[in-house]
């Protein structure tokens, strides 16, 4: 439809969302881990993101935000992470395709050698959806790459861009 990706996030100086967030071109991220939580830095906007791997669930009320709440186990090398609680502003990818109250994101990060890490994201709503599906995501490391002030202030071109 024309009005696919009109809208972006970029364009209107908020937040992406899971795991679009991760897939804006030129922007990189980097990926600190604790023995408690693995945050997620992102140059855009300057943004963080939590994955908690101390062993709690979910809590019983999640306020909903732009990143949603992950929490996260190990599965061998694997770093499993499920997110819930995203708010209504919040893009899957660039496309704006939609999601509800409903959408839990399960991610498998895992490093298949030193320069290269694959997400594997499964979405799952059944508000919006008839089954879960899933993507692969490749990446690759740039050990040197440092993370740059990114701010989105006073944006007014919005009005001038429109959708494919």
């Amino acid at each position: 439809s024309e009005s696919l990706g009109k809208g972006k996030p970029l364009e209107r100086c908020i937040p992406h969302g899971v795991p679009d967030g991760m897939l804006v071109r030129n922007f990189p991220y980097k990926i600190l881990q604790t023995p408690d939580v693995v945050v997620l830095l992102y140059e855009e906007f300057n943004h963080f993101r939590q994955i908690f791997t101390d062993g709690r669930g979910f809590p019983p009320e999640t306020t909903e935000t732009w990143f949603g709440y992950s929490i996260g186990h190990w599965e061998g090398d694997t770093l499993v992470a499920e997110t819930i609680g995203f708010n209504d502003g919040s893009w899957l990818d660039n496309n704006g395709h939609p999601h509800t109250n409903a959408l839990r994101v399960t991610e498998r990060f895992h490093r298949r050698d030193f320069g290269h890490l694959d997400i594997q994201v499964t979405f799952d709503d059944p508000k919006a959806y008839t089954k879960p599906w899933t993507v692969n995501l490749p990446f690759e490391l740039y050990p040197d790459a440092e993370l740059i002030e990114s701010i989105c202030e006073n944006e007014k071109d919005r009005e001038h861009m429109v959708g494919k």
